[in-house]
């Protein structure tokens, strides 16, 4: 079993930055391909960036790739994701997600999910 919190979510204006952070707690981090996703409202939750358990290889969304970056810090148990150049669209409470699978898992096979955290941008 493992426990992700989420955190540094907030209200930004578009074109600044947030860093979102997952906390994990129970198993060692570096156990699990770690991923982020992203669910607006009326929208189905949708994938956003995942990393595997090294941090060498890393995966993302069309629409947030070149302003997204994931990352990892095994030695903290936690997953960062650096978000620049926000836009509105981004708004959406994020999740972070742990899973056994590869990198390019799909959204059923994360066993693991955070509470989340709202991450709204201004126009």
């Amino acid at each position: 079993q493992v426990q992700l919190v989420e955190s540094g979510g907030g209200l930004v204006q578009a074109g600044g930055s947030l860093r979102l952070s997952c906390a994990a707690s129970g198993r060692t981090l570096s156990s699990y391909t770690m991923g982020w996703f992203r669910q607006a409202p009326v929208k189905e939750r949708e994938f956003v960036a995942a990393i595997s358990r090294s941090g060498s290889i890393t995966y993302y969304a069309d629409s947030v790739k070149g302003r997204f970056t994931i990352s990892r810090d095994n030695a903290k148990n936690t997953v960062y994701l650096q978000m620049n150049s926000l836009k509105p669209e981004d708004t959406a409470v994020y999740y972070c997600a742990a899973t056994l699978s590869s990198v390019r898992a799909s959204l059923h096979e994360y066993n693991y999910w955070g509470q989340g955290t709202q991450v709204t941008v201004s126009s």
